[in-house]
Parts: C-alpha cells; structure tokens; sequence
C-alpha cells in the first residue's frame, strides 16, 4: 500500500549554488594564494562544488580568475567616476591611498590588493592571464592620467605638474603598500606612507 505521507522523491539536478557567493569565496582564494598558487582543488574546497560544477559554470581556471577579478572591482571599487568628478582631485587622490592604506590591512580579508600585485610574473602558459591584470593596473594609470591631466587644464595644478609622471607616482605608491601589507606592514605604517604621498602630492596644488 503507498503510504500517502511520505515526501515525494526529488529529481533532477539539485539547487543550483549562489554564484555571488562561491565567486567572494574563489576571489578571496585568489587572493590569498595568488593566481598559480590556487589550485583547483584550493577553489573546489573553498567554494563548496566539484570540479565538473566549477568548469561547468565557469568554464576554466583563467575564466573563473577574470570574474573574481570583476568581483573584487564592483566589491572593493573606491575610486568611483563620482570621486574622480569632485573639483579638487589632489584632495580625493590623497583620501584614496588613505582608504586603500585602511583596506590592505583589513583583517576580514587577506592583506594587500587583489589587482596592485596579482601576477606580476608567472609561467608562459599564463601570460594571457598577467596581461589581463596588467591592462586593469594600467587603465587605474589612465584613469588618474586623464584627470589629472583635467585638473592642470582648470587650474588645480602648477604649470610644472606632470599628470603622467604623477599619475604613475600615485600607482607606485598603491602597489608598494600593497607588497608592504602583503609583507606583515601594519596599518600605521601604511598611513605614515600615505601621509608623505599625499604631502608630495600637494606641492603641485596652484
């Protein structure tokens, strides 16, 4: 006889996994580990799938990097368009190696920044992979470039300014925090760091 009560049997394939959430836990793996440090087995643990799941949804190992990459910029973004519009950009320069000092030394997560230092050398089988951070380090240059570039045009800056140079001085600053809080420095030596940049930066100031 059917026993009228029992819970109906469940087919098919079982819930899907919340991509948000296995992407934060794979880009928090990258890292930590770095890109050829992740294995997959690292991923597979991390996120709670399988590897036929991770390839499934994702395609690849380098796949699966692009979009934490693009997880961690929408996550961790602090150099908006919006501060970039603000009329005194030496101010928000400043306030951003300060915010970026605060965030490499955040212990809820690893240390340092996931872009500013990822892959800077690595197998030939992953240059592909390199050139991708390496694009995404040089249009932040741009990006500072152009504006800066804007601000000498209004008047913010001092004929002697030189966007690029300065431009480039900003993500030499960024990436050598970022290798320093990688290294154990703690949140009051990256500000004093801070600090002095944002002192450099002001002397171009009209």
């Amino acid at each position: 006889m059917k026993n009228e009560t029992s819970a109906p049997r469940r087919r098919g394939r079982p819930p899907a996994f919340c991509r948000d959430d296995v992407l934060a836990k794979a880009a928090e793996c990258f890292w930590r580990r770095g890109y050829e440090g992740t294995s997959i087995v690292d991923l597979t643990t991390a996120m709670g799938i399988t590897p036929q799941s991770l390839y499934s949804a994702f395609g690849s190992k380098a796949d699966l990097y692009r979009e934490t990459l693009k997880w961690y910029g929408a996550a961790f973004a602090t150099l908006t368009e919006e501060s970039l519009e603000r009329p005194d950009t030496i101010v928000t320069l400043s306030a951003w190696v300060k915010t970026q000092a605060m965030l490499f030394t955040d212990l809820t997560h690893p240390r340092g920044c996931m872009i500013s230092t990822a892959v800077l050398g690595c197998a030939a089988e992953n240059d592909q992979v390199a050139n991708m951070v390496a694009n995404l380090r040089e249009t932040t240059i741009f990006r500072l470039q152009k504006r800066l570039q804007r601000a000498k045009v209004e008047g913010e800056l001092r004929s002697n300014a030189d966007p690029a140079a300065l431009a480039r001085f900003v993500g030499a600053i960024i990436q050598g925090m970022s290798v320093q809080a990688r290294d154990g420095a703690s949140r009051a030596e990256l500000m004093a760091i801070a600090r002095l940049a944002e002192e450099e930066l002001l002397r171009y100031c009209a």
